[in-house]
């Protein structure tokens, strides 16, 4: 069982970035990464990316588990973002720092320069990093709106957005929401949000708070139309039906005119404050996680008995395909209870008769009880029916994907917290099924089912990148988009040297926030822990 660690949030700002655009200031985004050992680094979170600016505060909190018990180095990297592509590979690199997750929290706040590379500053360039422990799992659900708001723009309306900060040590406002841009309106009514509390005003419903709203320009000049104080007792009152709404005052504006009342106001549509459970809740509360196998056997891989095969045993009984099987699922076991995990094969044709190929077969050759006895028990099976499977095709996905789906939809209707599936599939890539592909996805993300793929071997992968969906929404052949991401995919080659251990972290770093979009999407709690028997 992974041990039960502190939930850790930093919120980060920048000054006096280097400008990389022409004729206008950078787009900067923060990327969060964590040290996998050697020179490896695994991408935990990002923030947003925000326009035109030298001096970013990024609303977007960065969140991660602070374990006490190792060194967690961390490397902070600010790029210039102009495309919409999620690999930062393209980006310019507008300097980073490393340190680790002790220094942050032990002085609670910190500045940095920013560095290019070691020694070598990027220009004036600074990141501050503020950390806060998350000890409340409560959440403020806000929907708010405003009317007769000032015009800014000479020739359309304004382009009003709200940005809320809680009063700090010190009486400093920091930033902890900033909401979506309204285009070309006095009226607008911004979509409903939620913040944990702990960050929206340090779970004290009396501690103050500051909304300002703006006119949102592209330059990055945005323009104040006002601002008011208040505190989540005051905009809780809207929970029982009170009007709650709030004079947005321009101080200049104020000042000079004797009968100034407002730049427009800012009313509370919806308030409440919710229970946000984590992975842990649920898997503490006896949510069981069932893990199934899936692996690839066609022609594509080569032949097995040849060297250059994906499925071509080394002296020491190993190849690609189980040194995945290995690490991803010596962590998943941990966290299922009966450690029987089904297993199948796809693409190959099956003794006797070697026949057609078959899409969906149980690796120890049992229909009726596809269970192999932990993840030594799929290694067993998997060596046991390689030698007598023909390689095959064509590589279809859907079969073992709907396979699971099927069994994760009986589960669902138990209309409680208390199963959670995950297929992994090993595959060299080739996809043939593309499109029975996706719509299986899209029906399956309304179910309690992640997938996660690990491509093995050297092949190009843009189709498995396609069905991950990070680079948009994935949507069905007849355009319907997923309820929530539910594939993880990644390239073995990327781990091939690193320690084991860095291939599941990658692979499963999705899953617990999976797992917890499902159960809330349905409005589910975490089941009660069962007593403990009694010694």
């Amino acid at each position: 069982m992974a041990d039960c660690v502190t939930k850790v949030e930093l919120s980060v700002s920048c000054s006096d970035l280097l400008d990389k655009d022409v004729g206008s200031k950078s787009d900067p985004l923060c990327v969060l990464l964590q040290s996998s050992g050697g020179d490896k680094w695994t991408e935990l979170c990002r923030t947003e990316r925000l326009m035109n600016t030298s001096s970013p505060s990024f609303s977007q909190r960065l969140r991660l588990d602070y374990h006490f018990e190792t060194v967690q180095n961390l490397k902070l990297g600010v790029y210039d973002i102009d495309n919409s592509s999620v690999d930062l590979g393209d980006d310019d690199y507008l300097g980073g720092v490393e340190l680790t997750l002790g220094q942050i929290v032990s002085s609670k706040t910190l500045t940095r320069p920013l560095q290019l590379k070691k020694g070598k500053p990027a220009g004036k360039g600074s990141i501050t990093i503020s950390a806060e422990e998350m000890k409340d799992n409560r959440a403020i659900e806000l929907e708010l709106e405003a009317k007769k708001l000032d015009k800014k723009d000479m020739f359309g309306k304004s382009d009003p957005f709200l940005e809320i900060f809680k009063q700090g040590d010190g009486g400093k406002w920091q930033l902890v929401h900033r909401t979506e841009v309204v285009k070309n309106s006095l009226d607008p009514c911004w979509k409903k949000f939620t913040v944990p509390l702990q960050t929206f005003c340090s779970s004290d419903l009396d501690k103050p708070i500051k909304v300002d709203c703006s006119d949102h320009d592209s330059d990055g000049s945005h323009d104040l139309i006002g601002s008011f104080t208040t505190k989540v007792s005051e905009l809780q009152k809207a929970a029982s039906g009170s009007l709650v709404e709030f004079d947005c005052i321009h101080p200049e504006k104020q000042k000079k005119k004797k009968s100034y009342k407002n730049s427009g106001v800012v009313s509370v549509k919806k308030c409440k404050l919710v229970t946000q459970y984590s992975f842990l809740d649920y898997v503490m509360g006896g949510c069981q996680i069932n893990f199934t196998v899936g692996i690839d056997f066609t022609g594509s891989n080569g032949d097995p008995r040849s060297p250059n095969s994906l499925h071509f045993m080394s002296s020491d009984g190993m190849n690609q395909y189980l040194s995945a099987l290995w690490s991803v699922g010596q962590v998943v076991q941990d966290y299922d209870t009966d450690k029987l995990f089904p297993a199948f094969g796809f693409g190959a044709k099956l003794p006797p008769d070697y026949q057609a190929a078959h899409h969906e077969f149980a690796l120890n050759f049992n229909p009726t009880s596809p269970y192999c006895q932990g993840i030594q028990g799929v290694v067993e099976a998997y060596r046991m029916v390689l030698p007598q499977l023909r390689l095959s095709g064509p590589t279809n996905f859907s079969p073992i994907i709907n396979h699971v789906a099927s069994i994760a939809s009986a589960a669902a209707q138990t209309n409680s917290a208390s199963q959670y599936f995950v297929l992994l599939i090993l595959t060299d890539g080739e996809i043939t099924d593309f499109d029975q592909t996706r719509d299986a996805i899209v029906r399956a993300s309304r179910l309690p089912l992640s997938i996660i793929i690990v491509g093995v071997g050297p092949a190009d992968f843009k189709a498995m990148e396609l069905l991950d969906g990070d680079n948009g929404v994935l949507r069905s052949t007849v355009g319907e988009a997923v309820a929530r991401d539910i594939v993880q995919f990644v390239p073995f080659r990327q781990f091939k040297d690193a320690p084991l251990a860095a291939l599941a972290q990658s692979v499963l770093a999705e899953v617990p926030n999976q797992l917890v979009s499902y159960f809330k999407m349905r409005g589910f709690e975490p089941p009660k822990p069962k007593d403990a028997p009694k010694a």
